[in-house]
């Protein structure tokens, strides 16, 4: 289901204030939860941090809060690199974020990695008259690289024998602020274009001076749809709200695969999960799988200093793992994100336990 930026914009808005939201379906919004659920104790949480999972966490906020009335919880899409930030100063209950901590640069205080959903970050551009896209993976780390500019160069040619592609010049967008958006995709072409790719992965990078950066996937999104011959990264959340145009990837089995919620779900199959629940998907072995797939997390820490914070915070997060209706897990696809795989699932389940509430 494809969906205006004003009506996105709309329906996020909405989920933190309604009790009740849907997508797609006129009956939903008369559903109540399948599950009884003891009632929490009057609190606020606040988090921030990931673009990426915002818009599932803003609908997941205003389903839970259906249940939950007595709980006020804010989200602020602000990129990963600040939500980490935020989350080690304590400055919010929880982050988002889109890649671990770097090594050294993690809060000293226990806290956990609670992956959410994974989604596909598309390669989103806007070429008059050109529809079907297929870039092979040196071929995007040459245009980001600005080593490509015109889009009937040789190369994307070969990738695309048949395609009438003109002469208009690239434009490249890029995320301006910290992103794990931006680490996922770089870390693609760093897996994926090692002898071409030079600049590095991280949640960000120096970008050739030609190019364009824009705040948050939305942000990217938008400059991409409002300029003519722009390329840019995308969570396929926002490149769906956004109707633009995006293009297969080829994987590393060498099979070009379009960006959705079924091919980020096949790029998981196999992959292995680490004892603190990180892991990457990115350019995973599988034939049909989507070579750019991104996991995301919450952080929290794994000793609650305030009780009804706690228990609010870890409500949330089993609501987030729920599979009824009107629950997390049943909630992500309605809104362009793939529910985790049953054996990530039931690891993440399992580690709600390791969150201490005092009583």
């Amino acid at each position: 289901m494809r969906r205006s930026f004003t009506r996105v914009c709309g329906f996020v808005l909405a989920a933190l204030a309604l009790p009740v939201l849907a997508v797609g379906s006129a009956t939903a919004a008369t559903k109540t939860p399948t599950t009884t659920t003891v009632k929490l104790a009057s609190t606020s949480l606040s988090g921030d941090g990931s673009t990426f999972q915002k818009g599932f966490n803003d609908v997941a906020i205003g389903y839970f809060k259906q249940q939950q009335k007595g709980v006020s919880i804010s989200y602020q899409g602000v990129g990963s690199g600040q939500g980490r930030t935020d989350f080690a100063n304590k400055v919010v209950d929880f982050a988002g974020t889109d890649a671990p901590y770097a090594a050294g640069a993690a809060p000293t205080d226990p806290f956990l990695y609670f992956p959410t959903v994974v989604a596909p970050i598309t390669v989103s551009y806007n070429v008059l008259g050109v529809t079907g896209l297929k870039l092979s993976p040196d071929s995007i780390a040459k245009i980001f690289q600005a080593q490509i500019t015109k889009w009937d160069d040789a190369a994307i040619k070969t990738d695309n024998p048949t395609a009438k592609l003109p002469s208009t010049t690239i434009t490249v967008v890029h995320r301006a602020d910290g992103s794990g958006t931006t680490q996922n995709f770089t870390n693609f072409l760093v897996k994926a274009s090692p002898t071409v790719w030079t600049l590095g992965t991280g949640s960000t990078v120096q970008w050739p001076a030609s190019t364009q950066g824009a705040s948050g996937n939305g942000g990217v999104a938008q400059l991409v749809k409002s300029t003519d011959g722009a390329i840019g990264y995308v969570d396929f959340s926002d490149a769906v709200a956004g109707e633009l145009t995006y293009a297969s990837i080829k994987n590393s089995s060498g099979k070009y695969v379009k960006a959705s919620t079924t091919s980020a779900s096949l790029a998981l199959e196999g992959l292995t999960i680490n004892p603190d629940l990180t892991f990457d998907p990115i350019n995973a072995s599988g034939a049909a799988g989507y070579p750019i797939t991104a996991p995301t997390w919450i952080m929290v820490y794994a000793t609650q200093a305030d009780a009804k914070k706690g228990a609010a915070l870890k409500a949330f997060l089993k609501f987030i793992y729920g599979t009824g209706t009107n629950q997390g897990q049943t909630l992500a696809k309605t809104v362009d994100y793939a529910p985790l795989p049953k054996s990530v699932l039931a690891k993440a389940k399992a580690q709600l336990s390791k969150v201490i509430v005092p009583t």
